[in-house]
């Protein structure tokens, strides 16, 4: 059976994940064992938080570089929210302190505009960019749940694959080679999101 392992940093969402993913059939474990996470067949890094505080648990965990040769070697890896920023280079949240760096871009405060809230908070409509592996047989425009203050202004427009509007035109979704990324929730965003989990979970299993 192929496994996939969750990254347990003491940073969020897992239980959440892990329960989406076993409906979904998956083998799973919630793990910070370094050679689990590097025979795993895939890996996910979730995350709700502060940019600083999960980038100082990776670092205490020895994680740095464990996710590093996890993308070195070419296994699928999706992050999700918190996941997703901590794959880029810096944060505003947290000025001098810097991400894994797998990726190009930075993270940046949602801008304040009259009648919005942030943080964002609730369901909203992705604009799918490209085709990619993890939104197959998703529907233009289908809705799923954000939790987050910080967005993701990526460096190169080709490794976007879906966009989401709230104040701005946000990047949420991500597809480079073997990394893959979402702001939003999948595992809080109902069907939709259980789709995009097997989307992930099928990588490789052509």
């Amino acid at each position: 059976m192929k496994m996939i392992a969750i990254i347990d940093y003491d940073a969020g969402n897992l239980k959440s994940v892990e329960k989406a993913l076993q409906h979904l059939g998956e083998e799973v474990v919630i793990t910070r064992n370094h050679d689990e996470i590097e025979k795993a067949d895939k890996v996910i890094l979730p995350g709700v938080g502060a940019f600083g505080d999960a980038m100082e648990k990776l670092h205490h965990y020895q994680l740095v570089d464990t996710i590093k040769k996890v993308v070195a070697k070419k296994t699928p890896l999706l992050g999700i929210c918190l996941g997703l920023q901590l794959l880029f280079e810096r944060s505003d949240e947290t000025d001098g302190v810097e991400g894994l760096s797998i990726l190009k871009g930075e993270i940046v405060r949602i801008p304040d505009k009259e009648g919005l809230k942030i943080p964002h908070i609730g369901w909203n409509s992705l604009h799918l960019t490209k085709d990619s592996k993890l939104f197959e047989g998703l529907d233009q425009d289908s809705y799923v749940y954000f939790v987050h203050s910080y967005y993701l202004r990526a460096e190169y427009a080709e490794d976007v694959v879906a966009t989401t509007d709230y104040s701005t035109t946000l990047d949420v979704a991500i597809e480079k080679e073997n990394v893959y990324a979402c702001q939003f929730h999948p595992e809080k965003s109902g069907d939709v999101g259980l789709m995009i989990l097997k989307n992930f979970a099928n990588i490789g299993k052509e």
